[in-house]
């Protein structure tokens, strides 16, 4: 059973903006599920090989070439038994080590094209929209839930929304928590109102 998934997003320097994009858009998906987002490491940050080995989804971006974190987590994916699932931005020059990575990674599966960041966004939400349906039981999501994320992903399919390619921030790996199944330890929740203090405390 699970309350959150790992998502795990394989992504180049040069795909940075669809990164920052996804990362704002999951918290879209009307899920009670909380969401852990790594992503591709930045300058010296490790790789973090647990997460790629155990992600409940790997989505592999390729632009218009491979650099060695990419390739890195694609092999340690493999080696863990995983398949991360691989989408191919069209209208790009490839290079040539690029084209050879793309050539080699048909041989586990299609690649899913996509031809800029608000049509790679469109289909990413609706394929972990769908990921979330196909395991509702795992993850105890209710027959409500599950209807109302199955409208949504149908809506998906033919809204064709715009992307704010100015904001930015989010390119970074993220934890994202669901109020209906995480109780904060401290603090307080965002929109809820502050508690009066009692009237013997008052002065």
């Amino acid at each position: 059973m699970a309350d959150r998934i790992l998502l795990y997003i394989s992504a180049a320097a040069d795909l940075v903006l669809d990164r920052e994009v996804l990362g704002r858009a999951i918290v879209e998906i009307p899920t009670s599920l909380g969401w852990r987002i790594t992503q591709t490491p930045v300058a010296e940050e490790r790789l973090d090989l647990e997460a790629v080995a155990t992600a409940d989804v790997h989505l592999l971006l390729m632009g218009a070439d491979i650099r060695a974190p990419v390739g890195a987590e694609w092999w340690a994916a493999r080696r863990a038994g995983r398949l991360p699932t691989l989408f191919l931005k069209q209208q790009v020059h490839h290079t040539l080590a690029g084209l050879v990575f793309i050539r080699d990674l048909e041989r586990y599966a299609d690649w899913r094209p996509f031809v800029d960041t608000a049509d790679l966004r469109q289909q990413v939400l609706a394929h972990l929209t769908e990921h979330i349906v196909d395991h509702a039981a795992g993850y105890r999501i209710s027959p409500d839930e599950s209807a109302r994320l199955r409208a949504w992903r149908k809506q998906q399919v033919t809204d064709k929304k715009s992307v704010d390619e100015r904001r930015g921030g989010a390119g970074a790996s993220s934890v994202i928590l669901s109020t209906e199944r995480f109780t904060p330890s401290e603090g307080q929740l965002v929109g809820q109102p502050k508690s009066e203090p009692s009237p013997r405390n008052k002065r």
